[in-house]
């Protein structure tokens, strides 16, 4: 690729202000200049996290920069510098968090939040925050990687001695982007799913990527003893409710906000319990290995994306859907 094929001009949003979707201002830009260890990268596919919408609305309980390109999900072809020109990379939700947990330093660097993010049509990133893209998904498939995809990894193995394996028990809850991935990747290496879900036609979905067992809440509002009863009465390995003794409760995201806690564990319930709570932010540049393990099962793995896909041009209606919960995966944007 020459020098030639790189563009004077990107077309990009921005968040300028804390007003929601009106806050989303749509313009085109020189495309920046590299520095130092970046990478410049043509963008052709990204996704939505309701992170994007908290963030828009001045509510992101961390570091935010003003007039900041939102954005942590995309996938592309890199223009130049380290790669490969013509490579196809993913970016990563957080470029600084190579391995292990996130620290206060690095939680400072959250693309699309406090660095500019994916939903533009040329971009920089930092050259560790780029990680190559499995073969045989489109980018906007890919760029579902970024956060959902690797937070569930994460979820789901990154427990040293608490892994999914095969034969455990786990429960998810709804058709949102990690709940699904979390069906996927648990009936990858063998264990049995019990998902929840709202509505009959979201359950196709759920019966069509293997779970085990499906609980509508809306009939069945008290379902964590109908779960418990379908183990045989031990519980839950991996699960919300009705997890089993030394089991594992994981706390991802914050759609349903705050709200009413006196449903959910104390400290004396895990003590009686014997059962771990770990809350999941994102997941590090290592266990991005799960794109191997997508690249090798591809029919299995591959993201599951919402049918109504939107145009950059279409951001705002895109996070009107979102904040709608009509989808089912991911809602994604493709990029021109």
């Amino acid at each position: 690729m020459t020098a030639q094929s790189i563009p004077k001009t990107t077309k990009q949003w921005n968040v300028a202000g804390h007003d929601g979707v009106e806050s989303l201002e749509f313009t085109e830009q020189p495309v920046p200049q590299l520095g130092d260890n970046q990478v410049l990268v043509r963008i052709h596919g990204a996704s939505l996290n309701f992170r994007d919408i908290v963030i828009s609305q001045g509510k992101y309980p961390w570091d935010t920069t003003p007039s900041v390109v939102p954005g942590s999900d995309g996938a592309g072809v890199v223009l130049a510098v380290r790669f490969q020109p013509g490579d196809k990379g993913i970016t990563m939700l957080n470029p600084q968090l190579i391995a292990g947990s996130p620290t206060k330093q690095v939680s400072h660097f959250g693309l699309g939040a406090s660095v500019d993010g994916t939903l533009r049509s040329v971009g920089t990133f930092d050259e560790q925050g780029l990680v190559a893209m499995p073969e045989g998904l489109t980018f906007a498939e890919a760029a579902t990687l970024s956060c959902a995809g690797v937070t569930d990894w994460n979820a789901l193995f990154g427990l040293p001695g608490k892994q999914v394996t095969a034969g455990q028990w786990v429960l998810t809850q709804g058709t949102g982007g990690v709940s699904v991935f979390a069906v996927q990747f648990a009936k990858a290496v063998g264990a049995r799913v019990i998902a929840t879900t709202s509505s009959p036609e979201r359950a196709k979905l759920l019966e069509r990527l293997g779970a085990d067992h499906i609980i509508n809440y809306r009939e069945t509002p008290e379902w964590g003893p109908v779960a418990r009863e379908l183990t045989g009465g031990d519980g839950v390995d991996h699960s919300a409710a009705s997890v089993k003794l030394d089991g594992i409760i994981t706390i991802v995201g914050s759609i349903g906000g705050i709200g009413d806690t006196k449903e959910m564990p104390n400290l004396l319930d895990r003590w009686m319990s014997l059962f771990t709570a770990r809350g999941v932010w994102t997941g590090n540049r290592l266990q991005m290995d799960m794109c191997r393990a997508i690249e090798a099962n591809i029919e299995k793995l591959r993201p599951v994306v919402d049918e109504k896909v939107f145009k950059l041009e279409e951001l705002k209606e895109a996070y009107d859907y979102l904040a709608s919960g009509k989808h089912q995966g991911k809602i994604c944007i493709e990029i021109d």
